[in-house]
């Protein structure tokens, strides 16, 4: 397992029913969460810090459509 540093840029309108279903997915996982307030497109980011692998990440894409999904490896758990 790895620990991922995951950052999406969401539609703020659609952001709660997109976190909803993360919720379900990565429940547990989850070490550190910000939510940033939306810019002048009407975006909205949230970085999360969260323990999971590669598989976990394209899973999280699937649920992410209309947004933005960009990660990085912290360290190797």
């Amino acid at each position: 397992m790895q620990i991922l540093e995951v950052n999406m840029r969401l539609p703020y309108k659609e952001r709660g029913s997109i976190l909803g279903r993360l919720l379900s997915k990565v429940g547990g996982r989850i070490k550190d969460i910000h939510f940033l307030p939306p810019d002048a497109t009407g975006m909205s980011e949230v970085r999360m810090e969260l323990v999971g692998d590669r598989r976990l990440i394209q899973e999280l894409r699937k649920i992410v459509k209309d947004g933005k999904l960009s990660f990085k490896v912290l360290s190797e758990a």
